[in-house]
C-alpha cells in the first residue's frame, strides 16, 4: 500500500493500520487529498513517532524535508538566518513560489529575508496595532450582532457562507477601506491565491492569472486615488506612503496586497468554522462555555491550535545545517508543518483533544514564530472572540447536521460548507 492507495473509506484504528504498513521512505503527506479527506493527522502521528525529521525524496513539488515535531519547528522557524524564505529560492509554501503555470512572479513581504522583509512588514504594521484595534472592535461586534439576528432559527444554514465568509470580509473591507458594495470580490481573490485549478475555485492557470491581475488593477485604482494623501489608516494608504513600499514594483505590489488579503481572510474564517466543529465533538467543552462565557477568551488560542488553519511553511536552508540528528544539505526545502507541531503529545498534553479550560493555550504553532510571525494574530483573535461572545448571547447550540467539506489544499485547512442549525436560549 501506498500514501495514495489508502481508500477513503478507511478511519480509526484501520487507517492506522494501513499508514503503518507504508514503508516510512514512500510517506508523502504534502497530498492535498489527506488534508480534504482528513486523514492526514493519521500520518503525521506516525512521523512524530518513527521519524520526525523525514525526508521524502519523490513528490509533486519535489524532494522535501517534513519537520512534524513541535521544538524542532520551533528551531528553524525562529533561525531565519539558515533557513531562508526568499521567494526566489521558492517562497514559503511547499510549492515554489514561481514554479506555478499562472507565469505571475509574484513578490511579498513574507516570502522576504532581513532586511527588505522587515522594513516592508512595517509599513503595514499600524493597521493592526493594539490602538486601532481599539477602533475597529465596536465595528466588528456591531457587524457580527448583525450577520447573527439575521439568521434563521431551526432552520439549517450553510455556516460558512452566512457566518465565516460574512465577517471577515467585512473586517477586511474596512482594513483595506475597499468599497463595500464590492466587498465579495476580496472573498473571492482570497480563494483564487490558493486555489489549485480544477479543484472547483478556477479552471485553469489562465483563468487564475487573469483574475489576479483584474485583483492588482483594481486596487491600483483605490491606489494612485490614495497616494500623497498621507494619514490614512487604511492598508492601501500606509503602503502608497510608505518610503518603505510605495516605489514597489508591481507583482510586488500585488504579492503583498494577496498576502495581507489570504492572511486577514482565510485563517480567521476557517477558524470561525473549526471553532464550531470542535464545539460539536467536544460537547462536555460546550456544556463548559454555556455554564461559563468567560472561559471564552481562553477558548480562543485553543481553537486556533486546534484547527490550524495554515498547514505548514516552508524555508530553504541556506547553508548546511542539522535538525534532529539528521543533515540538512544546503538547498534543501524544509516544510514545518503546524498541524503536526500543534498535535505533538510531547509538549502539549492531550493534543487531540480540544480543551477550552487548557492551562496554557498560547502553546501553539499556528501564528509561526520569529520575524515572520503572523503579524495580524491579535485581530484574527480579536475577531474570533467577538463572534463568540454574540453567539453566546443569543443561541444554546450552534448544532452540526451534517459532514462538513473540506478544500483540497495542502496550505490552507479550509472549511467550504458546514451545515449548522441554530437553536435559541
Amino acid at each position: 500500500m501506498t500514501t495514495q492507495t489508502i481508500p477513503q473509506e478507511l478511519d480509526g484504528a484501520e487507517l492506522a493500520r494501513a499508514v503503518a504498513d507504508i514503508p516510512l521512505a514512500e510517506i508523502d503527506v504534502a497530498r492535498p487529498s489527506l488534508f480534504q479527506s482528513d486523514k492526514v493527522g493519521t500520518f503525521f502521528e506516525r512521523l512524530r513517532r518513527e521519524d520526525p525529521v523525514h525526508y521524502c525524496a519523490e513528490s509533486t513539488y519535489g524532494a522535501y524535508w517534513s519537520i512534524t515535531r513541535y521544538n524542532d519547528i520551533m528551531a528553524v522557524d525562529t533561525n531565519h538566518k539558515v533557513f531562508s524564505s526568499e521567494a526566489k529560492l521558492g517562497g514559503i509554501a511547499i510549492q515554489d513560489m514561481h514554479s506555478d503555470q499562472s507565469n505571475l512572479e509574484l513578490e511579498m513581504f513574507i516570502a522576504m529575508d532581513q532586511p527588505k522583509h522587515d522594513a516592508q512588514r512595517k509599513a503595514v504594521t499600524p493597521a493592526v496595532a493594539p490602538s486601532n484595534l481599539l477602533l475597529l472592535e465596536p465595528v466588528i461586534r456591531e457587524r457580527a450582532g448583525e450577520i447573527l439576528d439575521s439568521l434563521p432559527v431551526g432552520e439549517e444554514i450553510d455556516w460558512v457562507k452566512s457566518v465565516s465568509v460574512e465577517l471577515t470580509t467585512m473586517t477586511l473591507a474596512t482594513l483595506f477601506d475597499f468599497p463595500w458594495d464590492e466587498r465579495a470580490r476580496l472573498t473571492r481573490w482570497s480563494d483564487i491565491t490558493t486555489a489549485i485549478p480544477g479543484a472547483g475555485i478556477v479552471d485553469t492557470y489562465e483563468q487564475r492569472r487573469e483574475e489576479l491581475i483584474e485583483c492588482a488593477m483594481y486596487f491600483k485604482g483605490l491606489w494612485d486615488q490614495r497616494i500623497d494623501q498621507p494619514g490614512g489608516n487604511d492598508l492601501i494608504s500606509m503602503m502608497a506612503n510608505s518610503p518603505a513600499t510605495r516605489e514597489m514594483p508591481f507583482l510586488e505590489f500585488l504579492g503583498n496586497l494577496l498576502l495581507l488579503i489570504v492572511g486577514g481572510n482565510d485563517t480567521t474564517r476557517n477558524s470561525i468554522s473549526g471553532g464550531v466543529m470542535a464545539l460539536n465533538r467536544h460537547p462536555d467543552q460546550y456544556d463548559k462555555l454555556r455554564s461559563d462565557p468567560v472561559l471564552i477568551g481562553n477558548m480562543i488560542p485553543e481553537i486556533i491550535r486546534w484547527q490550524t488553519p495554515l498547514t505548514h511553511m516552508r524555508r530553504t536552508a541556506l547553508e548546511d545545517s542539522e535538525i534532529g540528528g539528521k543533515r540538512i544539505a544546503k538547498g534543501d526545502k524544509v516544510v514545518m508543518w503546524y498541524l503536526s507541531g500543534n498535535r505533538d503529545e510531547t509538549v502539549i498534553d492531550r493534543p487531540e483533544e480540544f480543551i477550552i479550560d487548557r492551562k496554557n493555550p498560547r502553546q501553539h504553532l499556528s501564528f509561526g514564530y520569529g520575524i515572520h510571525r503572523c503579524m495580524g494574530n491579535r485581530l484574527a483573535e480579536l475577531q474570533l472572540r467577538i463572534i463568540w461572545e454574540e453567539i453566546q448571547k443569543r443561541f444554546h447550540f450552534v448544532e452540526v447536521v451534517g459532514e462538513p467539506e473540506r478544500l483540497l489544499s495542502n496550505l490552507v485547512r479550509g472549511i467550504t460548507r458546514l451545515p449548522v442549525k441554530l437553536h435559541a436560549h
